[in-house]
């Protein structure tokens, strides 16, 4: 039902009316998912349910975040957000966008290249303008898996964070080693290997280690796993990279 009503406000509104909207629209449809049961650690509301979506994924009915999104606040807030902090976020979830935008203790930008996102910049992260040392903490979720060179970027990343700064990454990952195909071009192509039909590659959790310490970081593996009650909706097991 949700899906369907989500084609259908799309179809009617341009992107830009869409998003400026959407935090009303959310709002109204929260009303029917009021309860106790689960909570956001987003917007911090609770809810009866959340939303379930493809692939397992559950979505907050009053502010649109994912579980990745959710741990993601969780983490910041238990062990990197202090005032002053400026921030790099790439490509982040419209939730995100603005929970942090509107916080006025840190300096937040979030920046695309594709128009897809909420962005204050557009930069190429391969070649990101902005001078060096710039940034205590970057956020950089599904990102690399769609970059060519992603060496580049990884170089990038470490040249504009400050020293003692942190980027926090994750993409999908796959057992064993990084896949990557070069013969692969078409977006079919790419969806049949590698998931999604603007992925190149899909990372293993050492490989995407290994090539962030040639480019620099410090890298620390950080696992998840929830139990079965999950009241805030995590993803069942996820991984994370603390980078610096």
């Amino acid at each position: 039902m949700y899906s369907v009503l989500k084609r259908f406000v799309k179809s009617l509104l341009p992107r830009r009316v869409l998003f400026a909207g959407e935090p009303v629209l959310r709002l109204a449809v929260y009303q029917l998912y009021r309860g106790n049961r689960y909570a956001c650690t987003v917007c911090s509301r609770h809810m009866r349910a959340f939303i379930d979506l493809p692939m397992g994924e559950k979505l907050c009915p009053a502010c649109g975040s994912l579980g990745r999104g959710r741990r993601l606040w969780q983490l910041l807030h238990e062990e990197f957000y202090r005032p002053g902090l400026t921030v790099l976020d790439f490509s982040p979830s419209r939730s995100l966008y603005r929970a942090l935008k509107q916080d006025a203790r840190i300096h937040y930008e979030s920046t695309d290249l594709s128009g897809d996102f909420m962005a204050d910049q557009q930069y190429d992260i391969t070649r990101i303008d902005a001078s060096s040392a710039t940034y205590d903490l970057i956020l950089c979720y599904h990102i690399l898996e769609h970059i060519p060179d992603d060496r580049q970027a990884m170089r990038e990343l470490r040249r504009v964070l400050k020293p003692g700064g942190t980027c926090l990454i994750q993409t999908p990952f796959r057992e064993g080693s990084i896949y990557e195909n070069e013969a692969v071009q078409t977006a079919a192509e790419r969806l049949a290997h590698f998931g999604q039909a603007d992925h190149v590659r899909v990372y293993s959790v050492a490989g995407l280690t290994e090539r962030l310490q040639a480019s620099g970081f410090q890298v620390q593996v950080r696992e998840f796993r929830e139990a079965t009650d999950n009241r805030f909706g995590f993803k069942p097991h996820e991984i994370v990279l603390v980078c610096s």
